[in-house]
């Protein structure tokens, strides 16, 4: 987790992390590239829903994107035309969900879907693509489907470990249930068994991202920043726009930086902190954790009022967030510095 420095440093002797000015060209209005980002939630209880496939289609013809939503049930597409799009979720045991966006007046917009659960129950559907395996047995799928829907109810986190088990056992390369399965691990802090779970789905689907970000995000809390360099960077070759993934890799190298003495080694470290931070925020710029280590950063490379700015937006992002009672001591602490500097 990223630690906020507890004093003001403008004043010592450190090096200044080169950031690459952005070109400064304004672009036609037609060529501005739009994007769609979203949520998708249960209707029950309105837990996040992950490792959905979201699907976004074209009017003009065509599919313009697929990827599957985070841990936190988001998405995003970036780079689209302004063109008129679907936005659509399927998934079994769930009505499909979609929803219209027009991008040719605006550019950008965010959908909420919402998966309500199919009155008659669910069979496995011929046309589920993604991590979803047609071949689960309706057993395995009916005890996939008790866990999940038990792990929408924070107090019922056991029973729903069991039927996901339940789902593995009958069927073992069920990778959407050891998706699943890791991560309700991870949240019980059973750290080496949410890592068996995570392994054996990549074994299964090499290029399986979402595992390989959570995988990622498991050795973060464990310290194990170089294993976690290993696989975020694995996933984000096969899906490069996941903030989630960005933005735990350039946590990693914040951390991997600070166990360095060697300047040279430190710095270039931090430059790529620096780089996968900007890309997480490019892709999700609401991104309160985001705001708060690209403010680290620039602290650290000493640009005070650059930081201050991100720490600001940090807070108004997420204001009950875990560090906002440190971040606004530092606010603080870095305006009075400033204005010592403007009189001075």
């Amino acid at each position: 987790m990223v630690r906020l420095f507890s004093r003001f440093v403008v004043l010592l002797s450190f090096f200044i992390l080169p950031v690459a000015s952005q070109a400064q060209r304004v672009p036609q209005a037609s060529r501005i590239s739009r994007q769609i980002n979203g949520q998708v939630r249960y209707a029950q209880g309105g837990r996040p829903a992950e490792f959905m496939l979201v699907r976004v289609e074209s009017f003009s013809g065509g599919v313009a994107g697929e990827m599957t939503t985070d841990r936190s049930g988001k998405f995003a597409f970036i780079g689209l035309a302004p063109e008129l799009y679907v936005v659509s979720v399927r998934s079994p045991g769930f009505r499909e969900v979609s929803q219209q966006v027009d991008l040719r007046t605006q550019v950008t917009d965010y959908v909420q879907l919402t998966l309500v659960a199919e009155a008659n129950g669910s069979s496995v559907s011929s046309k589920r693509t993604g991590v979803i395996d047609a071949t689960v047995p309706h057993a395995a799928l009916s005890e996939f489907e008790k866990g999940r829907d038990a792990l929408l109810n924070s107090n019922k986190a056991a029973n729903g470990i069991l039927h996901l088990e339940n789902a593995v056992r009958i069927y073992p390369r069920y990778v959407e249930a050891l998706l699943l399965l890791g991560t309700a691990y991870m949240d019980q802090g059973a750290w080496d068994k949410a890592e068996h779970a995570l392994a054996r789905a990549l074994e299964i689907q090499p290029q399986t991202a979402n595992a390989l970000f959570a995988l990622g995000e498991l050795y973060l809390k464990q310290k194990k920043e170089a294993d976690a360099e290993k696989v975020l960077l694995q996933g984000l070759q096969f899906e490069d726009r996941s903030w989630q993934g960005h933005l735990s890799l350039g946590h990693a190298y914040w951390n991997m930086a600070a166990q360095f003495s060697d300047e040279t080694r430190c710095r270039t470290l931090l430059e790529g902190s620096y780089a996968h931070a900007r890309r997480a925020l490019e892709l999700k710029p609401d991104l309160a954790a985001a705001h708060l280590l690209k403010g680290n950063l620039l602290f650290k490379a000493r640009r005070a009022q650059d930081a201050l700015h991100e720490f600001e937006e940090y807070i108004r992002l997420d204001p009950s967030g875990q560090f906002v009672a440190q971040t606004r001591t530092l606010v603080q602490r870095i305006k009075l510095a400033l204005a010592e500097t403007k009189k001075s």
